[in-house]
């Protein structure tokens, strides 16, 4: 059996106390992973945006808000792990200053210094060693070449691609490549159907006997 580590869940990025940029992510999806891979008898880590949903008790769970905050703990339980499934999806812009007090109004438009989050998947990747990594891309447009792009450029072993209408939703559709870019499966249904169906793959695949 493995120690997985699972990130799930949006993260936020505030521009003053009170507004910040983020994204639909439920961790719905994380949620549905993660009690697939406790079913399979693996133990489970997660490292969690703000999400409504209730992970189960019998995983690991850290709660964090930005980007850095979910890479710093990824990477310190990281090496505890046998793999990783990156099903997060953390902002990929941050505002340079973070004003101190709520930005009002002035009549007039308002312009956003932003610069780059560190990847997570990728920092990992870099630092994977014999580890194994299981990535997500959920693309708007050139699906498949995008997401083999990022499959290399984060050395995922496996690459889930999926569609922005899975964020919030119960249901999914995905395809599974590996790291050439081949389509080894597709799945499609309730999430935690999927789930079980991309664990099936993953310990045929990724995880010894």
């Amino acid at each position: 059996m493995a120690r997985i580590l699972i990130t799930s869940g949006p993260t936020r990025e505030y521009l003053d106390p009170i507004r910040f940029l983020t994204n639909a992510s439920s961790g719905k999806m994380g949620c549905a992973l993660t009690e697939a891979a406790l079913a399979g008898g693996h133990e489970v880590v997660i490292v969690s945006g703000p999400v409504s949903v209730a992970y189960p008790q019998d995983a690991t769970l850290f709660s964090v808000i930005s980007t850095d905050e979910m890479l710093t703990i990824a990477r310190r339980e990281f090496p505890k792990c046998d793999g990783a499934i990156g099903v997060a999806a953390p902002c990929d812009y941050k505002p340079v200053r973070v004003a101190d007090q709520k930005i009002s109004k002035t009549g007039d438009g308002l312009m956003l210094d932003l610069i780059e989050t560190e990847d997570v998947i990728a920092t990992l990747g870099a630092e994977k060693e014999h580890r194994w990594i299981v990535g997500f891309a959920l693309e708007t447009e050139d699906h498949r070449f995008r997401a083999i792009t990022k499959a290399e450029k984060k050395r995922c072993d496996l690459m889930i691609l999926n569609s922005p209408s899975a964020m919030s939703s119960l249901t999914t559709d995905v395809e599974l490549l590996d790291r050439g870019g081949r389509v080894l499966a597709r799945y499609q249904g309730s999430k935690s159907e999927v789930s079980r169906q991309i664990f099936e793959m993953i310990g045929k695949i990724l995880i010894p006997k």
